[in-house]
């Protein structure tokens, strides 16, 4: 038997990414196999779901090749766990571990999202470092909140850092979104289980909500939640949260709720630069076994600059084409593919139109707000501009900083945190705002 899963083992890892196999089916092994299903012994559920999900085809291809028989049904045991997905095969080796059909824990975390594959740039750096130390256990920010735009890879982040904690402890964790909570405490309401409810949520070690934002304005889940972060604060267990905005800035959230995510560490996810989104597409190509090009993989990275999930959806649409149209992925190919859809998604103004119109507005040069001047006749626009491209284009803070005359990141952050403090406090800097939007006929 174990002959033969070696013998699988090396066409295995002819088919599939050489990290992916090592993780994935270098730590498997054969339980029993018989004329028509095997068992695969895997060490977590993890394993079984993602070769299930990913890999079924090759294993089944593989195991059928391999062994001459006529395979229908894969089955997975994960051992040491007494934990079963299928039951074991009818005649299966009389000398195997006994398999209890006892369920694992639901924790509500994808196996896909893991620290390994999380490309770490300038942008999410911070959040990256932070989620990770708090995994390993060598910091206590509770609770550690992650905030930024849509499909930066803030979920991505906060269940790498469940699947870490679940692969290396035996703690209780559960990863829910906010709308899942509060669709959890609606049916708990309406089927009088409150207690089974607040048995669920408040007995954990680790706690991950999504898009917390999302109970804003929801009095009654608000409450819920309040009581629920306060007990397992208070029983130092962790919790982990991710939003669109930083917790002051979450509209119709108490403000006890805004006081309690300032408790632990705040940290943000930029929109990524261009070399973080160009090893995003190459590590995304790899996944899939596809080998992208460079001119290709900064054709797109050029285009696409605020979002990792359209990112990903180019990627699929390139290899898709290609696929169908029996081409390899070129330059060429990509401006084809491409053409209508990035000529919808051309900005109207950039970096360079804005810069331009502060210039004019505040009856400065162009070049004075690149420079390195700090006088405030310069400063105060240069801020005004950089909030604008901020808010008017998809460049990343780091693309911004660079248009600025090589200014760092965080000098684009302060500017805008400071734009957006006086417009909740001075009607002429709203002015000031519109009268430049309005030069560019926006």
């Amino acid at each position: 038997m174990k002959s033969f899963w070696n013998h699988c083992k090396e066409e295995f890892k002819k088919r599939v990414n050489k990290n992916h196999y090592e993780i994935w089916f270098e730590p498997t092994s054969v339980v029993s196999l018989g004329d028509k299903s095997v068992t695969i012994s895997v060490p977590s559920s993890y394993h079984a779901d993602r070769i299930n999900r990913d890999y079924l085809n090759i294993v089944v291809e593989i195991i059928k090749a391999v062994s001459k028989k006529d395979i229908e049904d894969v089955r997975f045991v994960v051992d040491n766990t007494k934990e079963v997905f299928l039951p074991p095969a009818e005649n299966a080796d009389a000398n195997s571990k006994k398999v209890e059909m006892i369920k694992a824990p639901f924790t509500g975390l994808n196996p896909k999202y893991t620290f390994d594959n999380f490309v770490v740039g300038a942008s999410n750096q911070f959040a990256h470092a932070a989620s990770k130390s708090v995994a390993e256990g060598h910091v206590n920010y509770n609770p550690l909140f992650i905030y930024g735009g849509v499909g930066l890879g803030k979920t991505h982040l906060i269940q790498a850092t469940g699947n870490f904690l679940a692969g290396n402890s035996k703690k209780r964790l559960l990863y829910v979104t906010s709308e899942a909570f509060v669709n959890d405490l609606i049916t708990s309401l309406q089927h009088n289980e409150m207690n089974k409810f607040r048995e669920k949520y408040r007995k954990l070690d680790v706690l991950f909500v999504d898009d917390v934002h999302f109970i804003a304005g929801k009095e009654r889940s608000q409450e819920e939640f309040f009581h629920t972060f306060n007990t397992l604060f208070e029983s130092h267990k962790q919790i982990i949260l991710s939003s669109d905005k930083y917790p002051r800035e979450i509209p119709k959230l108490e403000e006890r709720l805004k006081s309690r995510f300032e408790w632990g560490l705040i940290a943000d996810i930029q929109p990524p630069e261009l070399e973080t989104r160009i090893a995003i597409l190459k590590q995304k190509a790899e996944e899939n076994g596809i080998s992208i090009p460079q001119d290709v993989a900064e054709f797109i990275a050029n285009k696409v600059k605020s979002n990792v999930r359209e990112l990903e959806g180019c990627l699929s649409r390139i290899i898709a084409v290609s696929s169908l149209k029996g081409r390899e992925i070129s330059i060429q190919l990509a401006e084809e593919a491409f053409k209508d859809i990035f000529k919808t998604r051309e900005k109207i103004i950039g970096i360079n139109d804005i810069q331009k119109a502060a210039a004019e507005y505040f009856n400065i040069k162009v070049s004075d707000l690149k420079s390195k001047k700090r006088e405030r006749n310069i400063a105060f626009p240069r801020q005004v501009a950089m909030y604008l491209c901020k808010e008017l284009t998809e460049l990343s803070l780091e693309d911004i900083g660079k248009g600025f005359g090589g200014k760092d990141h965080s000098t684009v952050i302060h500017s805008q945190k400071k734009i957006e403090n006086l417009l909740k406090e001075n009607n002429e800097i709203s002015m000031t705002i519109k009268q430049i939007k309005k030069t560019m006929e926006i």
